[in-house]
């Protein structure tokens, strides 16, 4: 059950990280049952480079780094989607390419029109916190012809998480097109970092105010498996940035495909594996 305006002050406040853990798994199993996803992703650095490979069993190709420059972006979405063929192609970092438009004196819009042009299909994040304004310009994804893979923050913000957490309500309610939120920051402070607690607690509040948005998502590349697991008990149901490289170098246990699906198990859910369309594939 998702909390109410009454509950919030004092679930953000306790210590009872058992209680609100409960509560969270009881609002994603509600959403979700046990099923868990998770998208395997295969990174392509923005920045020229040799060979582009693409391993097969890549269920989305992500351009990831800030271009140098308009033409170079739409050059190099070209290049990785001639080497991705039918793979959904995601790229760039939304607040990137808001600053890329504003340099080139071009609108957020006609960037995002060229991209698409040359092939992309997806950007791949939306930063709230870096946006100057997160509602128009995830607009502009939209009217453009692309996609959004996913929100995100980047920086943990200051003061009062549930009233963040609520303007991320607020802005779905506005674009009604997010299909996941990792509430988790991409960059962590290295004198102020958060603890293991800090973040379960983050991800349990996200998926009991954030109840317009499908998924809760933890980045399992960034995070790691122990607090992704974790996560997932905590009302997490997705996992972002498994790798695409079936590599059992080290034993099939160790495979990065193996080794999702068995702390997805553990954690007493079942793996289902999804493209970056999200759209399931059976594997």
């Amino acid at each position: 059950m998702m909390a109410t305006d009454i509950d919030l002050p004092g679930l953000a406040a306790s210590h009872d990280i058992i209680t609100l853990g409960m509560r969270a798994d009881d609002a994603r199993r509600h959403l979700h049952g046990a099923s868990t996803t998770f998208v395997r992703v295969a990174d392509v650095a923005a920045g020229p480079g040799g060979a582009i490979q693409v391993p097969p069993s890549a269920g989305e190709v992500r351009i990831v780094g800030v271009p140098a420059s308009r033409a170079a972006a739409v050059a190099r979405v070209g290049e990785v989607k001639a080497a991705a063929g039918g793979y959904p192609l995601s790229g760039f970092s939304l607040s990137d390419l808001e600053a890329l438009s504003a340099r080139e004196q071009v609108t957020l819009r006609a960037l995002l029109e060229e991209l698409c042009a040359a092939g992309l299909e997806l950007v791949a994040e939306a930063p709230f916190d870096q946006l100057g304004d997160p509602r128009r310009a995830i607009e502009e994804v939209n009217i453009a012809g692309l996609a959004l893979a996913r929100l995100t923050i980047g920086t943990l913000p200051e003061g009062d998480v549930v009233d963040g957490l609520k303007q991320i309500v607020a802005l779905q309610r506005d674009v009604a097109v997010l299909r996941s939120f990792a509430p988790l920051p991409r960059r962590v402070s290295p004198v102020l970092p958060s603890t293991g607690y800090d973040d379960v607690k983050r991800v349990a509040l996200a998926r009991l105010v954030v109840d317009n948005i499908p998924s809760i998502q933890v980045d399992w590349a960034l995070y790691g498996p122990k607090l992704a697991q974790v996560a997932l008990t905590m009302g997490a149901d997705d996992l972002d940035g498994v790798s695409a490289e079936d590599d059992a170098g080290e034993g099939r246990r160790r495979a990065p495909l193996e080794e999702i699906r068995r702390n997805i198990r553990a954690a007493g859910l079942e793996p289902i594996e999804r493209n970056g369309r999200y759209e399931l594939t059976g594997r």
